[in-house]
């Protein structure tokens, strides 16, 4: 039987992450248990220095695992402030499949309370309020968010069901500081954390233009425009450990004849699994989002036969997105390869709802369960309907 089949791979997929689990426990590389106290005995003598010359206030915040969104900081700030924060810690979904998410992710912000949301891309971060108020910080995952004010789409008693937490130090600076030039210097002895913050502001990049990350997923480091060997435009994909999606906006009647056509080269694939669980979802793609909601994602899988078709195993996105494999296994990767898909076709068949337009295509990456290496390049994006094509990329 069919569905008893797919139960049985899927158990094979949960037990064979069990086993990997155990392997890096037993290897000690991921086993060590975050301490809220050695944290702040770490960081406390050093922003306690820096009171004493370009530090204007700061203030240690703990916020566990099973606490809902907001949590107070008890920081008050004008427009222009710049504010640096430095966190650690881990929110575990599962121990048993050694499922977590670190602060570069799972730590947000808002100031005032209605927002907008926004975090780092990294366990550090360091931004200017753009008007007066409280900061309040927030630990995401399991929850979603409902809009940018930072209400949550999910339940909140959903927090009861991870563990862990995070501990985050945030520095308000003084008017004039710059925080790259005191974040790395050597008197007082920078901490890692600082350094590293100091590091990632000397870095920091944009994404491609034209090109903006999904909001409700926050920022990202894992897209950066290129050149092809043609000279034509690219966008390069390389993700560890995180997600992110890239969306452009592409209006565009859904009508017969409607294909997306893209070009690709997939170097890693950031899973040997089958992808149609929770905790083995990590994959790249290239979606489609129309006009009623729903959204059809074309991706390369390490384990599932092309033409497999299946809705989201994520609770917050079951009900929106549906992914469809057109590409298996590792025997191409490294190669440039050439796609095409009906649109119309597509959405007729596997969706089959009332969409009469297209809003957006998006380039999707995503490593945060297992935290592999997924590394792909992207060019010549087109969609192309009877009456009118899209230069995407």
């Amino acid at each position: 039987m069919p569905e008893v089949r797919d139960v049985a791979r899927k158990l094979g997929v949960a037990a064979r992450l069990v086993a990997k689990g155990l392997r890096r426990h037993l290897a000690g590389g991921e086993a060590v248990r975050f301490d809220p106290q050695g944290f702040r005995s770490a960081l406390e003598p050093w922003a306690l220095a820096l009171r004493r010359g370009g530090l204007a206030q700061f203030a240690f915040v703990d916020l566990p695992a099973h606490r809902p969104p907001w949590c107070d900081t008890g920081l008050d700030f004008r427009s222009g402030d710049e504010v640096t924060w430095l966190a650690g810690g881990r929110v575990h979904l599962s121990r048993l499949l050694d499922i977590w998410v670190a602060p570069s992710f799972q730590l947000w912000g808002r100031i005032g309370d209605s927002g907008p949301v926004f975090r780092g891309t990294r366990d550090t971060h360091t931004f200017t309020a753009t008007h007066d108020g409280r900061l309040w910080l927030a630990s995401y995952f399991p929850g979603e968010w409902a809009d940018p004010s930072g209400r949550l789409a999910t339940s909140a008693k959903d927090y009861a069901h991870v563990s862990g937490g995070m501990s985050a130090l945030v520095l308000r600076w003084s008017k004039g500081i710059a925080p790259r030039a005191v974040l790395g210097v050597e008197a007082p002895p920078a901490p890692l954390l600082a350094r590293a913050e100091a590091e990632r502001l000397a870095s920091v990049g944009s994404p491609p233009t034209a090109w903006n990350h999904l909001w409700l997923l926050g920022p990202s480091e894992i897209y950066r425009p290129a050149t092809g060997a043609d000279g034509s435009p690219t966008i390069c994909c390389h993700t560890h450990g995180d997600v992110g999606i890239l969306q452009r906006d592409t209006p565009l009647a859904l009508e017969p004849g409607t294909h997306l056509a893209w070009s690709w080269r997939v170097d890693e694939l950031p899973i040997d699994l089958a992808e149609d669980t929770l905790p083995s979802h990590d994959y790249l793609s290239i979606a489609v989002e129309f006009d009623d909601g729903q959204d059809l994602t074309y991706y390369w899988s390490a384990a599932l036969p092309a033409g497999t078709v299946y809705r989201c195993p994520l609770p917050t996105w079951a009900a929106k997105e549906t992914h469809v494999v057109v590409r298996s296994g590792t025997r191409e990767l490294g190669r440039w390869l050439d796609e095409e898909r009906d649109l119309y076709e597509d959405y007729r068949r596997i969706i089959g709802g009332g969409a009469r337009g297209i809003l957006r295509v998006w380039i999707i990456a995503n490593s945060l369960f297992q935290r592999g290496h997924g590394r792909c390049e992207y060019s010549r994006i087109t969609l192309r309907g009877p009456r009118q094509a899209i230069l995407v990329l």
